[in-house]
Parts: structure tokens; C-alpha cells; sequence
């Protein structure tokens, strides 16, 4: 497989930077690009009530050694959904890496990464 790391970032990153205009945009950099939310009752309620932070990461794209990651938090809640190539790709619970671009599963990353999104919102995660 080749190593297309530049690319498989810009791609990525382009997938949150359609989704940023409803999130904030926390860490903007040549290797990593992070969307925040407001914290919503549910996080703070397993906080203990106590706000850690006003903001919590949703969703972000970074360029390691090996691959490019893909993070988005709220996808246990749509995983059912996933294509079993997308599936392939995922690293852990929330995970997903890339060396190249790939059309295809980045239009299903696009699509699952709205409804995470949605998903993060409607269990009242963040706001």
C-alpha cells in the first residue's frame, strides 16, 4: 500500500472542515485539525457535575509515523452502520487509519461523521 500521508490528510481534514461550521475549530496545523463542541448535560453530569473544560473534541484528523488517524468521538453509537471495508480501516472504538486517500471510504466517512456528530448531540454530549 502506498504512503500518500499529504493527501489522505487534506482529504480527511476537508470531511471535518464541512461539519466545522456548527462545531469550533481547536487545533488547526499542517499535521493535525480538531473540531470541539460545547460540553452538553451528559458530560457534565459524568464529570460529577463539575465542568473539567468548556469544550470536548468530536472529531479530529493527524499524520503519525504509520498512518493517518482519524478520530470521532460518538461512533459506538453508529458503528452498526458501517460498511465492513470502513470497518477494516477502524483502529480501537473511534479510530480509523489511512496511508492514501480512498474516494469511497472517505464518502462514507463523511456521511458516518455527521451522524456521530447528530449522535454526540442527541445523548446530550455536547451542544
Amino acid at each position: 500500500m502506498s504512503k500518500d500521508f499529504d493527501s489522505a490528510f487534506k482529504a480527511l481534514r476537508a470531511i471535518l472542515e464541512r461539519q466545522a461550521s456548527t462545531l469550533s475549530v481547536s487545533d488547526d496545523g499542517p499535521r493535525r485539525y480538531c473540531l470541539d463542541a460545547p460540553i452538553g448535560p451528559a458530560t457534565l453530569k459524568s464529570w460529577g457535575g463539575k465542568a473539567k473544560r468548556t469544550t470536548i473534541p468530536v472529531a479530529w484528523a493527524e499524520v503519525g509515523k504509520a498512518y493517518v488517524s482519524f478520530h470521532l468521538m460518538g461512533l459506538e453509537a453508529v458503528a452498526a452502520s458501517i460498511s465492513p471495508e470502513l470497518k477494516a480501516r477502524l483502529q480501537g472504538k473511534t479510530c480509523f487509519n489511512f496511508t492514501a486517500p480512498d474516494r469511497e471510504l472517505f464518502e462514507q466517512l463523511e456521511a458516518v461523521t455527521a451522524r456521530s456528530i447528530a449522535a454526540l448531540r442527541k445523548a446530550g454530549y455536547c451542544a
